[in-house]
């Protein structure tokens, strides 16, 4: 039995997987996002504690024998954020997340002082990374900088609380602007360049190999064996990847979580900053990946779902899959830059709006636009990726926004390629994550990373002319706006 905890930025989940690919069980716990001031986004890391300590407890009252049983867990989770940690392994000031969008300035000053920066790291300076998180706690909160021992991300303190050790993954840690991703080791270089010291960083480690053991107190409390082994694990997308099966070059996946990603594997380092296209070590030693991120996807459906009144998410769209061409024609066009952009633009000032918004509108045209907006964001990204490696045979479709069918068509089309869905696409982290740990105590890749059934395939059709012109339309607003 295999153990994968996925740290979401809205939740945790747990999963338990078998030795047949069966998921025995899952377990879910809610998590909150703190806004203290605009572009702040903020979780206390106590919180992801006891929303583990629940589910684990969920867990075992409810499969007490396969937790008795497990082998080995894996942590997958939210990627980029910063927890600060004194000498005493306290945590200074609450976590800043990969949606903080405060360090602008910061990511400004580091491409000026380090043009190198793109061609060690892969990636741009921006917000969301870890890097300039810490830029920014030096210049504002000088005291706590200088009390900060450890940096980890999310999912590494909670490995910390776990089994004592500080570890960190290739995959989490190419999102932080201080590993060298293509030596896949910490670069002197970037830590300097920001003020940090290697001393202050965690140990690094493969997806798929051995961290640390799981604390023995732990276990007991829990219900699980002694000695339970806990694997590198992976940032949330690769941990998705490994639980698609996605691990080959030309392989890769659209995720419509709170961000939206396009995901595409590789087997070499490929950079390309210029597109604000990030390039990171995957889950498994030797590969990695491309991703374009838009920072808020399914989240901007949701907000729209409060804004607008609709009871949930499934009641806009079926709304708005009522619209016809016409409606959807004359519809408004929607920015969907609640939170700032990352690919293509790296802008954390962009923001969101309805244009070209008239009297005659109704909810379900704002509604139908919301979700258009959500998909040109994300053909922007589609677009950004190397064409070299955008796999032309199709892309699966991962997230809880793959619940809607008529979303998954509507972004076939918009991408005109086939999209399919997989068993298991809602929890593809925590399967990642379970399957790196299966990997970590002896599976093999080719019989542990397989493909889930897929359970439906999208075939693009083409979009009405008019249709495709909205999306000329909705480029050009963001260059008005913004350039």
């Amino acid at each position: 039995m295999f153990l994968g905890l996925d740290l979401g930025t809205s939740e945790l989940k747990a999963l338990l997987l078998d030795e047949k690919h069966q998921v025995l069980a899952l377990a879910h716990a809610h998590l909150q996002i703190n806004h203290p001031q605009p572009l702040w986004s903020e979780q206390a890391p106590q919180d992801w504690w006891h929303a583990l300590d629940q589910v684990m407890r969920q867990l075992k009252a409810d499969n007490p024998g396969a937790m008795s049983q497990v082998k080995a867990l894996g942590l997958s989770g939210q990627m980029h954020g910063a927890v600060l940690l004194d000498g005493n392994e306290q945590v200074l000031r609450p976590a800043i997340l990969w949606n903080d969008g405060r360090s602008g300035p910061q990511c400004e000053q580091l491409s000026r002082n380090l043009p190198e920066l793109a061609s060690i790291s892969g990636n741009l300076a921006m917000p969301g990374f870890t890097a300039p998180k810490l830029m920014w706690v030096a210049q504002h909160e000088p005291d706590v900088f200088a009390r900060v021992e450890r940096v980890l991300l999310p999912k590494d303190w909670l490995r910390l609380k776990l089994t004592g050790r500080a570890f960190s993954d290739m995959s989490d840690a190419s999102g932080t602007l201080w590993l060298d991703v293509g030596a896949r080791r910490w670069s002197d270089t970037l830590l300097a360049a920001t003020g940090m010291r290697r001393e202050q960083m965690p140990e690094l480690v493969e997806g798929n190999h051995v961290s640390a053991l799981l604390l023995p107190e732990l276990a007991v409390q829990w219900g699980l064996p002694a000695a339970v082994v806990v694997a590198g694990g992976a940032g949330d997308n690769a941990a998705s990847a490994v639980g698609m099966g996605l691990v080959h070059p030309g392989e890769g996946f659209v995720s419509l979580g709170t961000s939206g990603v396009v995901f595409v594997s590789g087997a070499h380092f490929v950079p390309n900053p210029a597109k604000a296209v990030h390039a990171f070590c995957h889950a498994l030693p030797g590969r990695w990946h491309q991703m374009s991120v838009m920072l808020s996807a399914a989240s901007a459906v949701t907000w729209a779902c409060r804004q607008l009144g609709y009871v949930d998410e499934a009641a806009l769209m079926e709304d708005a899959a009522a619209l016809d061409t016409q409606r959807r024609i004359q519809a408004p066009l929607f920015l969907p830059y609640l939170n700032g952009e990352r690919s293509p633009h790296n802008n954390p000032l962009a923001c969101a709006g309805w244009l070209h918004l008239r009297a005659a509108h109704n909810r379900a045209d704002m509604a139908y636009a919301v979700v258009e907006g959500v998909s040109w964001g994300l053909k922007d990204g589609w677009l950004a990726l190397d064409a070299s490696t955008q796999p032309c045979a199709g892309l699966s479709l991962v997230g809880g926004g793959s619940r809607s069918d008529w979303w998954a068509q509507l972004l076939a089309d918009v991408f005109q390629v086939p999209l399919r869905l997989h068993e298991g696409g809602a929890t593809g982290g925590a399967l990642g994550a379970a399957r790196l740990a299966w990997l970590a105590v002896g599976g093999q890749v080719e019989q542990v990373c397989i493909q889930p059934p897929v359970t439906k395939v999208f075939t693009p059709q083409p979009l009405d002319p008019a249709l495709a012109q909205r999306y000329e339309r909705f480029a050009q607003a963001y260059q008005q706006l913004y350039t």
